[in-house]
């Protein structure tokens, strides 16, 4: 059920046996869902990235490193689930830049950006093979991140989904990055593996953005549905 409020104009989140949550139509509500808790391989090495960066600021990081992550954070704030800019702390910033650059398996930035921006990263067009079930992304070569050592590109796959899906919260799972070399760049198109099996005649979303090498993230482009050939 979609409606609009006078009361409530924006909301998410849950209370009681309900969901308040919003998609491009407007608000809607529904039955609360109690998730279940597989322990994926994916979900433990999320995991155990948090939990190693909440002990690296409290014990690794000098208070200069951890105000350089609080000053950042001041100055680049990012988007809310509603749309809202939304100012992160120090510790919640260093997290959310560092847990993907974990996961992707790069090095750990403990030193807070100094430049007050995200990274700019221009849009990447996305195509879909079956059977080696790849995904081809063409990037833009003159974004930073392809000539900057311990830089990347985070690409991140659906499942498959019929073709009369138009729309995809997620959930995403890592798929691979396209690591930028300041000696040889990566060359565009480059190809990095679906994490599910992809099947001619289907659509699949993805979900990307770029790391840089002093932990700035740009914004996450959600591209789909990409039919598979």
């Amino acid at each position: 059920m979609i409606f609009q409020s006078g009361i409530i104009t924006r909301g998410s989140g849950s209370f009681g046996g309900l969901t308040l949550s919003h998609n491009r139509s407007g608000m809607y509500f529904r039955s609360r869902v109690t998730p279940v808790n597989p322990g994926t391989g994916q979900q433990l090495a999320v995991r155990n990235a948090f939990s190693t960066l909440s002990t690296a600021w409290q014990q690794a990081l000098t208070k200069v490193q951890r105000d350089a992550w609080t000053t950042y954070g001041i100055n680049v704030p990012v988007t809310g689930k509603l749309g809202d800019p939304l100012t992160l702390t120090g510790q919640q910033m260093y997290i959310r830049c560092n847990t993907p650059r974990l996961q992707a398996g790069l090095p750990r930035v403990d030193d807070g950006p100094i430049v007050f921006a995200h990274d700019s990263l221009a849009p990447v067009v996305v195509s879909t093979v079956a059977g080696p079930d790849l995904l081809d992304l063409l990037f833009d070569d003159t974004d930073a991140w392809v000539n900057e050592d311990d830089a990347a590109l985070l690409a991140y796959g659906s499942r498959q989904q019929a073709l009369s899906i138009n729309f995809f919260k997620g959930p995403y799972q890592f798929a691979d990055l396209i690591a930028g070399d300041s000696v040889t760049p990566p060359t565009t198109p480059a190809s990095v593996t679906s994490p599910f099996a992809l099947d001619v005649g289907n659509a699949v979303f993805v979900r990307l953005f770029s790391s840089r090498a002093d932990g700035r993230l740009s914004p996450v482009q959600h591209i789909g549905p990409t039919t598979i050939v």
